[in-house]
């Protein structure tokens, strides 16, 4: 892949889909909103949130593809760093996600509420009552908090094996190509190889050519002066 057109739109649906969990996210923020002050969506927004959070961990995987797959050496460092910083963001998200997450459970169990009259009423008699009522919805609350623990981090292993997977399928690509090359270049070696023979052959061939020819000018040249020899012998005699 020569262009980082594809990552590029990548890049700008994550952005959209971090805006839109933002947005979803903003009213619950523990920090602003009291157990009495969530919206009434508040579990339906922090459901889309988590839909939206799985869409945006789907498209950051498929951005580090888009990104190791770039040829240019400069690019893909470039693009290696935005999926950083995209997975930076995407890890606060979820903690934003699971603050979220735990306001509305404990909201649900009223469990701020009495937090907050058990700090007024604490010297009433029913005082007692409430923080043993507190302690069960507290290890309630606990034991979802561990069950959602332990799923977040099936999930985090499953996407660590898909993620694990993918860069295992493009080292194998990648050996493929680099074997073909290799191939590629094992075959010009023996064309050249061959090349190389024929010319030696050839060199040899004018070699012997060479030799051959000057044997019959030697002998031309030896039978020119045996007859001239005899020639001057005759003349001589006579």
């Amino acid at each position: 892949m020569s262009s980082s057109i594809p990552f590029e739109r990548y890049d700008e649906e994550f952005l959209s889909l971090t805006e839109q969990v933002t947005s979803k996210l903003r009213p619950l923020d523990p920090s602003t909103a009291s157990s009495t002050s969530l919206p009434p969506t508040a579990e339906a927004d922090v459901k889309m949130a988590h839909n939206l959070l799985l869409q945006a961990d789907d498209l950051l995987k498929q951005m580090g593809l888009e990104a190791r797959g770039v040829d240019n050496a400069a690019v893909k460092r470039d693009l290696l760093a935005k999926v950083r910083v995209c997975k930076t963001r995407l890890a606060n998200l979820r903690d934003d996600y699971e603050s979220a997450k735990n306001h509305i459970d404990r909201s649900s169990l009223g469990l701020n509420e009495d937090i907050e009259l058990g700090g007024r009423n604490g010297s009433n008699n029913s005082g007692g009552g409430r923080n043993r009522t507190n302690g069960s919805k507290e290890r309630l609350l606990s034991n979802t908090d561990t069950l959602q623990s332990q799923s977040d981090t099936l999930a985090n292993a499953r996407s660590i094996m898909a993620e694990t997977e993918g860069v295992a399928l493009e080292i194998t690509e990648e050996l493929g190509r680099h074997r073909e090359t290799i191939s590629s270049a094992h075959g010009r070696v023996r064309q050249v190889t061959g090349m190389t023979n024929r010319a030696r052959r050839i060199v040899q061939s004018m070699s012997r050519r060479e030799v051959q020819q000057k044997l019959i000018l030697y002998g031309v040249a030896g039978t020119i002066v045996l007859v001239f020899l005899m020639l001057i012998y005759g003349m001589f005699k006579a």
